[in-house]
């Protein structure tokens, strides 16, 4: 009786709060929702999650324009990469908004219900979007897709019925589980708690790490062995990326997709000192040296307001150039901040807290999201954060009336899907194809064998690492490294965060940073994880974040959150960091435009150990170009071309034509 009573406690909380949350959001907003938490629970598989959110947004935003008299839907009626979605229209209905609420839950509740039926949690989701559909008063077991009869729940069906056909048809290799086809490792694993040396095919090439126990972000456990996600994933359908940007490679007689080729990486060359190789040691080096940075008690204070960080005016166009940008030594980059806030007009407030619990904070931050959804469910987080906030106006690119909530979030959710998704083809396309290493292997590798500064000096080798005084060194006879019996003399050690030996209780241990041996030098994640499973080149981090920044800078019509501020806060000391104790003190994080945020995701994978900047900028400039292409081709859906007849266009969504809507431009 006592645990019924309970039971009834807590629906009757739960309807309370989904009450709530209806009278306060869209449906549309409500389903984004209950994704969001479905990723959190599936497996952390960024490209996978990337194309689940926009192939729902497309359910969406076709059950909204259907029923739309301006709006041109995606697939429903239309021919989409190849495969047809047909559709006889049909009398309007009476009451239009109800018809698109109905139509929504039913096209994503088939959707979502499909796409999650085989996560680690599958029961949980599904239980969450029958609840959904519940309290709407819909019937989830109507399966009817007669949208002839007039039912908005058979268009929904309907168009969902489409959607997972068209993705069972689309490169992604759904039918799967989008399980790898070719793609093998050419490296043995490194086994990461073992310091000898990795034994490596190719040092410039990707290797899998082999873990005592691997858990994914979302806490799912992984093969001990890592296997690539997705290097294939070049060949998926795009939402907007264009053929003329498409190349395709040859390796080991399969092809490999690749849009807005960004060139090779900088090579190590093991047999002699070139320009590129001293790239390479340079850039993985400075991941090394950002590791120092990551001590709460080394006596650095930053401020980490708007009034000091971001607003970056350039970004490097070459390898060469990278110097300029990131600077090795204070983990500083050419962002000059903003003393005033232009929305409020007033000054941002200086907040200084220690460098090494900023830092720490953007690695964590950063990973997969403060609730691991993933880069892209993230950046679909930050924006429903926006919705919520007091300053922002529901216009399109800021012109134009006001939008009701439903059409903002359908819109919105469907320009940024197509640009997360892209963002992956993009990303991964490149990642399967160069294959690039991680800094984990490189840095053991380089420092097994040798240093590459002096050939005077003992262990001189041309692809070893480089010496850098405070930072990179050679372990010396009366060094404590050394060992009772000398037998680490003349190794590298490197100063950087001591590591998963040094913290025993992650509720208390901190681990700090000092002088370690580079053989046993790891990522600041956890040691269930310590890098993701495929590539380094390019950071789909870099490439996710600028793109979503873009989107919602077209989207919102201003490159500024609303109120010139967004923010999150992390309590001290409240094992917001999880492998160690901190923050040590209150961390908000804060930005005054969608790009500061992107940037600062950018340099937190960095600090986290994961890429070197030359990941890092290719990212960002791919992101700015597949942005605003998703921006463009999405709203030539929404907005009739007039000097073309009421006839859309996607060509003129970038021109100065007065006649077409000013949101294209």
């Amino acid at each position: 009786m006592h645990l019924n009573r309970l039971l009834r406690l807590v629906f009757f909380l739960f309807l309370n709060v989904f009450t709530l949350k209806a009278q306060e959001h869209s449906v549309a907003r409500l389903w984004n929702e209950a994704m969001l938490q479905s990723i959190r629970e599936d497996f952390a598989r960024p490209p996978v999650q990337a194309r689940n959110l926009f192939h729902t947004a497309i359910a969406m935003y076709d059950a909204w324009a259907v029923y739309d008299t301006a709006a041109q839907t995606y697939l429903l009626g239309k021919t989409v990469n190849g495969f047809t979605c047909p559709y006889k229209p049909v009398a309007k209905p009476a009451d239009v908004e109800a018809a698109r609420r109905e139509a929504i839950s039913y096209a994503a509740f088939r959707v979502m219900s499909t796409r999650f039926f085989l996560s680690p949690k599958a029961m949980g989701a599904t239980l969450r979007f029958r609840e959904l559909m519940t309290q709407q008063g819909f019937d989830y077991k109507n399966r009817s897709t007669d949208y002839a009869s007039g039912s908005p729940a058979a268009m929904g069906n309907y168009i969902a019925e489409c959607v997972l056909q068209m993705g069972l048809n689309d490169g992604s290799n759904e039918a799967h589980n989008h399980a790898i086809e070719h793609y093998k490792p050419v490296n043995e694993p490194l086994i990461v708690v073992d310091p000898a040396a990795p034994k490596l095919k190719d040092p410039n090439r990707w290797q899998p790490l082999k873990l005592p126990v691997a858990i994914d972000q979302n806490g799912n456990p992984m093969p001990s062995i890592q296997v690539f996600q997705s290097p294939e994933w070049g060949k998926v359908q795009p939402f907007a990326l264009k053929k003329e940007d498409l190349h395709i490679y040859k390796r080991d007689g399969q092809e490999f997709y690749v849009y807005h080729d960004p060139g090779a990486f900088p090579q190590l060359d093991t047999l002699k000192s070139t320009p590129d190789s001293e790239a390479f040691k340079w850039n993985m080096a400075l991941v090394s040296a950002w590791s120092s940075h990551l001590d709460p008690g080394d006596g650095v204070l930053w401020d980490i307001s708007p009034r000091s960080i971001g607003n970056v005016q350039h970004y490097p166009q070459t390898v060469a150039a990278l110097p300029q940008f990131y600077d090795l030594k204070t983990g500083k980059d050419p962002g000059i901040g903003r003393d005033t806030n232009p929305i409020t007009g007033q000054p941002y407030v200086s907040q200084m807290v220690p460098r090494g619990d900023y830092t720490r904070v953007l690695a964590q931050f950063w990973a997969d999201g403060p609730k691991s959804e993933t880069p892209p469910g993230h950046w679909f987080s930050i924006f429903n954060y926006v919705c919520d906030q007091p300053g922002l106006v529901k216009k399109f690119n800021g012109k134009g009336p006001v939008l009701n909530d439903l059409e903002w979030d359908v819109k919105c959710y469907f320009a940024l899907g197509g640009a997360v998704h892209d963002a992956a083809i993009t990303a991964w396309g490149i990642k399967g194809w160069y294959d690039g290493v991680r800094p984990i292997t490189a840095l053991r590798y380089m420092a097994a064998r040798g240093q590459s500064s002096n050939p005077k000096l003992p262990r001189y080798n041309p692809g070893g690492i480089p010496l850098i005084p405070g930072y990179i060194e050679m372990v010396k006879a009366n060094d404590p490294l050394a060992g009772a019996k000398k037998q680490n003399l003349n190794k590298i050690k490197v100063k950087a965060w001591r590591g998963y030996g040094a913290v025993k209780d992650t509720t208390t241990d901190v681990a700090g940073v000092g002088w370690i041996l580079a053989e046993n030098w790891t990522a600041y994640q956890l040691k269930t994880f310590v890098t993701p499973p495929f590539a380094g080149y390019i950071s789909g981090h870099s490439t996710y974040s600028r793109a979503a920044a873009e989107t919602l800078t077209l989207l919102t019509g201003s490159e500024f959150f609303p109120g010139g501020l967004g923010e999150f806060k992390i309590k001290a000391n409240s094992n917001f960091l999880r492998l160690e104790k901190g923050p040590s003190v209150d961390v908000t994080l804060q930005w005054a435009t969608y790009r500061d945020a992107s940037d600062q995701t950018s340099l937190s994978r960095i600090w986290g150990g994961i890429h070197p900047p030359f990941d890092d900028i290719p990212g960002r400039l791919l992101g700015i170009k597949v942005g605003t292409g998703a921006f463009r081709q999405a709203c030539a859906y929404f907005y009739r071309d007039q000097d073309r007849d009421g006839h859309f266009s996607f060509e003129d969504c970038d021109d100065r034509n007065p006649a077409v809507f000013e949101g294209c431009k």
